[in-house]
């Protein structure tokens, strides 16, 4: 197989595909959070804490540590932690947990306990009648 061929089947791939688009998806909605951030909640903080205006260009003067651009991207991270744990584990958990599991495609034989089909009538193994 050559490698032309090899690398389209790879990358064609749902995994590879699917991973993809999430990480497109996640860089936008990194934007959304990065904007949500330094439009609303940081110039709320900035007004709550005396003297400091501009949280983002808060820095340690002789050395000029960026401390206000460290904490913004802490809150950034948190924010965006929050709303993935959120939708990705509180709601997707809870509709898998009103799907429920799958219902059983074989049963057990009560003669043999061989496993055959679920609307089997007669066991292959053993020819018993299984009950309805």
């Amino acid at each position: 197989m050559s490698f032309a061929k090899e690398f389209k089947e790879f990358a064609l791939k749902g995994n590879v595909v699917d991973l993809a688009l999430a990480v497109v998806i996640g860089g936008a909605f990194g934007k959304i959070v990065s904007a949500l951030v330094a439009d609303l909640i940081m110039p709320v903080i900035g007004a709550i804490l005396p003297g400091q205006g501009e949280w983002r260009t808060f820095t340690i003067t002789p050395l000029q540590i960026k401390l206000g651009d460290l904490l913004g991207a802490v809150v950034d991270f948190l924010l965006i932690s929050l709303v993935l744990f959120l939708l990705m584990v509180k709601v997707l958990g809870a509709v898998k947990q009103h799907v429920g599991p799958p219902a059983p495609a074989t049963k057990t034989c009560p003669e043999c306990l061989e496993t055959i089909p679920l609307k089997a009538r007669r066991c292959r193994a053993c020819t018993a009648t299984q009950p309805a």
